[in-house]
Protein backbone atom coordinates (compact mmCIF):
# COMPACT_ATOMS: atom_id res chain seq x y z
CA UNK A 1 0.00 0.00 0.00
CA UNK A 2 1.68 3.52 -0.55
CA UNK A 3 1.95 5.63 1.88
CA UNK A 4 0.86 9.15 2.08
CA UNK A 5 2.48 9.66 5.20
CA UNK A 6 6.03 9.02 3.88
CA UNK A 7 5.20 11.00 0.31
CA UNK A 8 4.26 14.01 2.82
CA UNK A 9 7.55 13.72 4.89
CA UNK A 10 9.65 14.09 1.70
CA UNK A 11 7.57 16.49 0.22
CA UNK A 12 7.90 18.81 3.20
CA UNK A 13 11.80 18.06 3.19
CA UNK A 14 12.19 20.47 0.13
CA UNK A 15 11.95 24.12 0.82
CA UNK A 16 9.94 25.30 -1.92
CA UNK A 17 9.78 28.83 -1.09
CA UNK A 18 13.05 28.98 -2.90
CA UNK A 19 13.30 28.12 -7.14
CA UNK A 20 16.09 24.85 -6.74
CA UNK A 21 13.37 23.55 -4.07
CA UNK A 22 10.60 24.11 -6.15
CA UNK A 23 12.73 22.20 -9.14
CA UNK A 24 13.70 19.48 -7.00
CA UNK A 25 10.26 18.94 -5.67
CA UNK A 26 8.76 18.84 -8.92
CA UNK A 27 10.93 16.15 -10.24
CA UNK A 28 10.49 14.23 -7.11
CA UNK A 29 7.17 14.15 -7.59
CA UNK A 30 7.64 13.48 -11.56
CA UNK A 31 9.67 10.41 -10.68
CA UNK A 32 7.52 9.31 -8.27
CA UNK A 33 4.56 9.12 -10.61
CA UNK A 34 6.40 7.51 -13.24
CA UNK A 35 8.05 5.13 -11.62
CA UNK A 36 4.12 3.93 -10.56
CA UNK A 37 3.12 3.85 -14.44
CA UNK A 38 1.24 7.15 -14.17
CA UNK A 39 2.09 9.46 -17.54
CA UNK A 40 3.28 12.93 -16.48
CA UNK A 41 3.83 15.70 -18.39
CA UNK A 42 5.48 18.66 -17.55
CA UNK A 43 5.41 22.58 -18.97
CA UNK A 44 7.58 25.17 -18.22
CA UNK A 45 5.42 28.66 -16.91
CA UNK A 46 7.88 31.21 -16.87
CA UNK A 47 10.90 29.37 -15.80
CA UNK A 48 8.72 27.63 -13.24
CA UNK A 49 7.74 23.70 -13.79
CA UNK A 50 4.17 22.74 -14.20
CA UNK A 51 2.66 18.94 -13.55
CA UNK A 52 0.28 17.10 -15.84
CA UNK A 53 -0.82 13.73 -14.41
CA UNK A 54 -3.13 11.27 -16.32
CA UNK A 55 -5.07 8.20 -15.08
CA UNK A 56 -8.65 5.98 -15.91
CA UNK A 57 -9.93 6.42 -19.34
CA UNK A 58 -8.53 9.50 -21.53
CA UNK A 59 -10.91 9.24 -24.57
CA UNK A 60 -14.75 9.35 -25.22
CA UNK A 61 -14.92 6.18 -23.41
CA UNK A 62 -14.60 8.71 -20.12
CA UNK A 63 -18.17 9.88 -18.71
CA UNK A 64 -16.64 12.69 -17.11
CA UNK A 65 -12.90 13.97 -16.28
CA UNK A 66 -12.14 15.47 -12.75
CA UNK A 67 -9.18 17.31 -11.79
CA UNK A 68 -7.34 17.05 -8.69
CA UNK A 69 -5.38 19.79 -8.40
CA UNK A 70 -2.84 20.82 -5.57
CA UNK A 71 0.35 23.25 -5.33
CA UNK A 72 3.74 22.16 -4.41
CA UNK A 73 5.29 25.68 -3.63
CA UNK A 74 4.51 27.36 -0.37
CA UNK A 75 5.52 30.69 1.61
CA UNK A 76 9.12 31.08 3.49
CA UNK A 77 9.29 29.48 6.92
CA UNK A 78 12.78 28.95 9.06
CA UNK A 79 15.07 26.20 8.47
CA UNK A 80 14.06 23.91 10.65
CA UNK A 81 10.31 23.85 9.37
CA UNK A 82 11.67 21.92 6.48
CA UNK A 83 12.46 18.91 8.85
CA UNK A 84 9.26 17.65 8.95
CA UNK A 85 8.17 15.95 12.86
CA UNK A 86 5.53 13.45 13.69
CA UNK A 87 3.87 14.13 17.44
CA UNK A 88 0.77 11.84 17.79
CA UNK A 89 -1.63 11.78 14.56
CA UNK A 90 -0.35 15.39 13.70
CA UNK A 91 2.87 15.52 10.81
CA UNK A 92 4.68 18.90 11.52
CA UNK A 93 6.25 21.44 8.92
CA UNK A 94 5.91 23.89 6.29
CA UNK A 95 3.27 23.36 3.66
CA UNK A 96 2.02 20.42 5.77
CA UNK A 97 -1.33 21.85 6.08
CA UNK A 98 -1.04 24.35 3.10
CA UNK A 99 -0.35 21.79 0.99
CA UNK A 100 1.97 19.57 0.48
CA UNK A 101 0.04 16.88 2.69
CA UNK A 102 -3.37 16.85 0.66
CA UNK A 103 -0.98 16.84 -2.57
CA UNK A 104 0.50 13.22 -1.25
CA UNK A 105 -3.09 12.05 -0.69
CA UNK A 106 -3.81 13.30 -4.23
CA UNK A 107 -1.09 11.33 -5.79
CA UNK A 108 -1.86 8.55 -3.96
CA UNK A 109 -5.23 8.58 -5.20
CA UNK A 110 -4.07 8.98 -8.53
CA UNK A 111 -2.25 5.70 -8.24
CA UNK A 112 -5.43 4.00 -6.93
CA UNK A 113 -8.07 4.98 -9.51
CA UNK A 114 -5.85 4.19 -12.57
CA UNK A 115 -7.37 0.91 -13.65
CA UNK A 116 -11.04 2.30 -12.86
CA UNK A 117 -12.46 2.27 -16.44
CA UNK A 118 -15.12 5.12 -16.61
CA UNK A 119 -13.94 8.52 -15.09
CA UNK A 120 -10.37 10.10 -16.66
CA UNK A 121 -8.18 11.35 -13.44
CA UNK A 122 -6.02 14.77 -14.00
CA UNK A 123 -3.71 15.62 -11.44
CA UNK A 124 -2.47 19.04 -11.92
CA UNK A 125 0.61 20.29 -9.78
CA UNK A 126 1.42 24.03 -10.22
CA UNK A 127 4.18 25.58 -8.71
CA UNK A 128 2.77 29.45 -8.46
CA UNK A 129 -0.03 29.50 -5.84
CA UNK A 130 1.60 31.44 -3.45
CA UNK A 131 3.27 33.91 -5.08
CA UNK A 132 3.11 37.35 -5.23
CA UNK A 133 3.12 37.79 -8.45
CA UNK A 134 -0.52 37.90 -9.67
CA UNK A 135 -0.86 38.99 -12.53
CA UNK A 136 0.13 36.14 -14.51
CA UNK A 137 -0.30 32.15 -12.60
CA UNK A 138 -0.03 28.75 -13.87
CA UNK A 139 -3.54 27.25 -13.69
CA UNK A 140 -4.91 30.23 -15.82
CA UNK A 141 -2.26 29.08 -18.58
CA UNK A 142 -2.98 25.81 -18.14
CA UNK A 143 -6.63 26.36 -18.15
CA UNK A 144 -6.70 28.39 -21.26
CA UNK A 145 -4.70 25.25 -22.86
CA UNK A 146 -7.84 23.15 -22.61
CA UNK A 147 -6.54 21.25 -19.95
CA UNK A 148 -9.39 21.05 -17.33
CA UNK A 149 -12.12 18.77 -16.97
CA UNK A 150 -15.68 18.28 -16.03
CA UNK A 151 -14.90 19.55 -12.33
CA UNK A 152 -12.06 20.43 -10.18
CA UNK A 153 -10.84 20.05 -6.57
CA UNK A 154 -8.23 21.78 -5.41
CA UNK A 155 -6.56 20.60 -2.73
CA UNK A 156 -6.65 23.52 -0.54
CA UNK A 157 -6.81 23.26 3.98
CA UNK A 158 -10.91 22.67 4.42
CA UNK A 159 -10.94 20.42 7.38
CA UNK A 160 -12.29 17.90 5.16
CA UNK A 161 -15.75 20.44 4.27
CA UNK A 162 -16.47 21.05 1.01
CA UNK A 163 -15.75 24.75 -0.05
CA UNK A 164 -18.56 25.86 -2.16
CA UNK A 165 -18.06 30.11 -1.89
CA UNK A 166 -14.32 31.90 -1.34
CA UNK A 167 -14.00 35.41 -1.29
CA UNK A 168 -12.55 37.42 -3.98
CA UNK A 169 -9.49 39.40 -3.77
CA UNK A 170 -8.69 43.02 -4.24
CA UNK A 171 -5.16 44.02 -3.89
CA UNK A 172 -4.07 47.53 -3.91
CA UNK A 173 -0.85 49.54 -3.92
CA UNK A 174 -1.76 52.61 -2.22
CA UNK A 175 0.67 55.99 -2.18
CA UNK A 176 -0.25 58.04 0.84
CA UNK A 177 0.85 61.97 0.20
CA UNK A 178 2.54 64.26 2.75
CA UNK A 179 4.71 67.31 3.78
CA UNK A 180 8.33 66.58 4.72
CA UNK A 181 10.25 68.90 7.28
CA UNK A 182 13.14 68.12 9.80
CA UNK A 183 12.42 65.71 12.77
CA UNK A 184 12.86 68.33 15.29
CA UNK A 185 9.94 69.66 14.27
CA UNK A 186 7.51 67.32 13.01
CA UNK A 187 4.49 69.72 13.65
CA UNK A 188 5.82 71.98 10.65
CA UNK A 189 5.20 69.00 8.73
CA UNK A 190 2.50 66.38 7.71
CA UNK A 191 3.72 62.72 7.92
CA UNK A 192 3.01 60.40 5.29
CA UNK A 193 3.58 57.24 7.76
CA UNK A 194 0.79 58.30 10.16
CA UNK A 195 -1.37 59.54 7.79
CA UNK A 196 -1.03 55.96 5.86
CA UNK A 197 -2.24 54.47 9.41
CA UNK A 198 -5.63 56.28 9.43
CA UNK A 199 -5.79 55.83 5.58
CA UNK A 200 -6.01 52.03 6.63
CA UNK A 201 -8.54 52.69 9.52
CA UNK A 202 -10.65 54.76 7.08
CA UNK A 203 -10.58 51.85 4.41
CA UNK A 204 -11.68 49.54 7.34
CA UNK A 205 -14.33 51.55 8.03
CA UNK A 206 -15.69 52.55 4.86
CA UNK A 207 -19.52 50.95 3.40
CA UNK A 208 -18.29 47.49 2.24
CA UNK A 209 -16.51 46.32 5.45
CA UNK A 210 -19.59 46.02 7.26
CA UNK A 211 -21.33 43.81 4.91
CA UNK A 212 -22.20 39.99 5.17
CA UNK A 213 -23.43 36.86 3.88
CA UNK A 214 -24.85 33.43 4.34
CA UNK A 215 -21.44 31.77 4.73
CA UNK A 216 -19.35 34.92 5.79
CA UNK A 217 -19.62 37.52 8.26
CA UNK A 218 -17.52 40.12 6.62
CA UNK A 219 -15.03 40.80 4.40
CA UNK A 220 -11.44 40.72 5.28
CA UNK A 221 -8.93 43.70 5.41
CA UNK A 222 -5.35 43.08 5.89
CA UNK A 223 -2.46 45.84 5.76
CA UNK A 224 -0.14 43.75 4.35
CA UNK A 225 3.42 46.04 3.74
CA UNK A 226 4.03 49.81 4.58
CA UNK A 227 7.05 51.64 3.34
CA UNK A 228 7.83 55.21 4.26
CA UNK A 229 10.51 57.88 4.81
CA UNK A 230 14.36 58.60 3.56
CA UNK A 231 16.11 59.61 7.06
CA UNK A 232 15.14 59.06 10.55
CA UNK A 233 15.48 62.86 11.08
CA UNK A 234 13.19 63.74 8.45
CA UNK A 235 9.29 63.54 7.99
CA UNK A 236 8.60 61.73 5.82
CA UNK A 237 6.82 62.86 2.55
CA UNK A 238 5.04 60.17 1.27
CA UNK A 239 4.10 56.39 2.31
CA UNK A 240 3.54 53.35 0.13
CA UNK A 241 1.52 50.36 1.44
CA UNK A 242 -0.02 47.26 -0.02
CA UNK A 243 -3.33 46.59 1.51
CA UNK A 244 -5.45 43.04 0.72
CA UNK A 245 -9.23 42.93 1.03
CA UNK A 246 -10.98 39.53 0.47
CA UNK A 247 -14.34 40.72 -0.52
CA UNK A 248 -17.51 38.52 -0.45
CA UNK A 249 -19.40 37.24 -3.60
CA UNK A 250 -21.84 39.71 -4.72
CA UNK A 251 -19.80 42.52 -4.16
CA UNK A 252 -18.15 44.79 -6.52
CA UNK A 253 -14.88 45.29 -6.60
CA UNK A 254 -14.73 48.24 -8.69
CA UNK A 255 -17.31 50.10 -6.11
CA UNK A 256 -14.83 49.22 -3.79
CA UNK A 257 -12.02 50.43 -5.38
CA UNK A 258 -14.26 54.06 -5.63
CA UNK A 259 -14.94 53.83 -1.82
CA UNK A 260 -11.16 53.73 -1.54
CA UNK A 261 -10.05 56.55 -4.02
CA UNK A 262 -12.30 58.57 -2.43
CA UNK A 263 -10.00 59.23 0.72
CA UNK A 264 -8.49 62.34 0.16
CA UNK A 265 -4.61 62.93 -0.31
CA UNK A 266 -3.92 59.13 -1.54
CA UNK A 267 -3.15 57.55 -5.25
CA UNK A 268 -3.79 53.78 -5.69
CA UNK A 269 -1.20 53.38 -8.28
CA UNK A 270 -1.77 49.54 -8.51
CA UNK A 271 -4.30 46.93 -8.36
CA UNK A 272 -5.74 43.43 -8.74
CA UNK A 273 -8.44 41.90 -8.88
CA UNK A 274 -9.09 38.14 -8.36
CA UNK A 275 -12.97 36.69 -8.24
CA UNK A 276 -14.41 35.43 -5.46
CA UNK A 277 -15.75 32.04 -6.01
CA UNK A 278 -19.09 30.32 -5.74
CA UNK A 279 -20.76 26.86 -6.82
CA UNK A 280 -24.14 25.65 -5.62
CA UNK A 281 -24.83 23.01 -3.85
CA UNK A 282 -26.79 20.90 -5.84
CA UNK A 283 -24.71 20.76 -8.60
CA UNK A 284 -24.00 16.95 -9.04
CA UNK A 285 -20.39 17.12 -8.80
CA UNK A 286 -20.50 18.77 -5.30
CA UNK A 287 -23.47 15.83 -4.35
CA UNK A 288 -21.28 13.16 -5.48
CA UNK A 289 -18.02 14.78 -3.23
CA UNK A 290 -20.80 15.52 -0.69
CA UNK A 291 -21.76 11.65 -0.87
CA UNK A 292 -18.05 10.29 -0.83
CA UNK A 293 -17.01 12.62 2.13
CA UNK A 294 -19.70 11.53 4.49
CA UNK A 295 -18.85 7.74 3.71
CA UNK A 296 -15.02 8.07 4.55
CA UNK A 297 -15.40 10.77 7.24
CA UNK A 298 -18.46 8.71 9.39
CA UNK A 299 -20.39 12.06 9.84
CA UNK A 300 -21.98 14.95 8.51
CA UNK A 301 -20.68 17.07 5.53
CA UNK A 302 -20.84 20.74 5.63
CA UNK A 303 -20.64 23.23 3.10
CA UNK A 304 -18.24 25.58 4.05
CA UNK A 305 -17.40 29.55 2.59
CA UNK A 306 -13.48 30.17 2.18
CA UNK A 307 -12.63 33.76 3.74
CA UNK A 308 -8.79 32.80 1.56
CA UNK A 309 -8.77 32.91 -2.43
CA UNK A 310 -7.66 30.06 -4.54
CA UNK A 311 -6.93 28.83 -7.93
CA UNK A 312 -10.69 27.27 -8.01
CA UNK A 313 -11.40 31.23 -9.49
CA UNK A 314 -9.46 29.79 -12.67
CA UNK A 315 -11.29 27.04 -13.45
CA UNK A 316 -14.59 28.70 -12.64
CA UNK A 317 -13.63 31.50 -14.98
CA UNK A 318 -13.70 28.70 -17.82
CA UNK A 319 -16.80 27.75 -16.97
CA UNK A 320 -15.32 24.71 -15.23
CA UNK A 321 -17.10 23.80 -11.25
CA UNK A 322 -14.53 24.07 -9.03
CA UNK A 323 -14.21 23.59 -5.08
CA UNK A 324 -11.41 23.60 -2.01
CA UNK A 325 -11.49 20.23 -0.56
CA UNK A 326 -8.83 19.08 1.89
CA UNK A 327 -7.34 17.52 4.85
CA UNK A 328 -7.49 18.49 8.45
CA UNK A 329 -4.58 20.46 10.47
CA UNK A 330 -3.81 23.80 11.15
CA UNK A 331 -1.60 26.64 11.26
CA UNK A 332 -0.76 27.14 7.28
CA UNK A 333 1.93 30.24 6.90
CA UNK A 334 1.99 29.76 10.47
CA UNK A 335 5.44 28.19 12.65
CA UNK A 336 3.44 25.35 13.67
CA UNK A 337 1.40 24.22 10.81
CA UNK A 338 0.54 20.98 11.15
CA UNK A 339 -1.86 18.01 9.43
CA UNK A 340 -3.60 15.17 10.44
CA UNK A 341 -2.28 12.10 9.09
CA UNK A 342 -5.15 9.70 9.70
CA UNK A 343 -6.92 12.73 7.47
CA UNK A 344 -4.90 12.03 4.78
CA UNK A 345 -5.93 8.77 4.15
CA UNK A 346 -9.54 9.79 5.02
CA UNK A 347 -9.12 12.02 2.20
CA UNK A 348 -7.04 9.95 -0.25
CA UNK A 349 -9.92 7.75 0.55
CA UNK A 350 -12.76 9.90 0.05
CA UNK A 351 -11.27 11.00 -3.57
CA UNK A 352 -11.09 7.32 -4.91
CA UNK A 353 -14.93 7.14 -3.30
CA UNK A 354 -16.05 10.56 -5.18
CA UNK A 355 -14.31 9.32 -8.50
CA UNK A 356 -15.93 5.61 -8.47
CA UNK A 357 -19.53 6.84 -7.65
CA UNK A 358 -19.38 9.49 -9.56
CA UNK A 359 -21.10 8.01 -12.78
CA UNK A 360 -23.93 7.08 -10.87
CA UNK A 361 -24.42 10.41 -9.57
CA UNK A 362 -24.42 11.67 -13.32
CA UNK A 363 -27.18 9.33 -14.35
CA UNK A 364 -29.09 10.85 -10.98
CA UNK A 365 -28.55 14.33 -11.21
CA UNK A 366 -32.66 14.93 -11.10
CA UNK A 367 -32.40 13.72 -7.60
CA UNK A 368 -33.56 15.71 -4.95
CA UNK A 369 -30.83 17.58 -2.79
CA UNK A 370 -31.14 18.00 1.26
CA UNK A 371 -30.23 20.52 2.76
CA UNK A 372 -27.38 21.47 3.54
CA UNK A 373 -25.85 24.13 6.80
CA UNK A 374 -22.95 26.43 6.87
CA UNK A 375 -20.09 27.13 9.28
CA UNK A 376 -18.33 30.10 9.51
CA UNK A 377 -15.65 30.28 6.55
CA UNK A 378 -12.30 30.61 6.41
CA UNK A 379 -9.26 29.07 6.67
CA UNK A 380 -6.44 30.23 3.95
Amino acid sequence: MLDERVLAERLIAYDTSRLEDLVAAAGFVKGWLESRDIEVQELDHNGLPVLIAEAGPQDEDAVARVVLHGHLDVVPGRPEQFEPRVEDDRLYGRGAYDMKGGLAAMMCAVKDLERQERVGVRLICVPDEESEELDVRSTDTIVRMGLGGDFAITGEPTDLHIGVEAKGVLAMLIEVHGRAAHSSTPWLGDNAVLKAIDVFRAIESLSFSRQSSELFDRPSINLGRIEGGDAVNQVPDSCTMAVDIRYLPGQDPTEILDEVRAIPEIEVTRTFIHPPVTVPRTNPYVRALRDAVSRSVHGETLSVGRDGASDAAAFLAAGIPAVEFGPIGAGHHGPEEWVSLSSLARYRRALGDFVKGLPIHLEEREGVEPGLRAIEGGLA
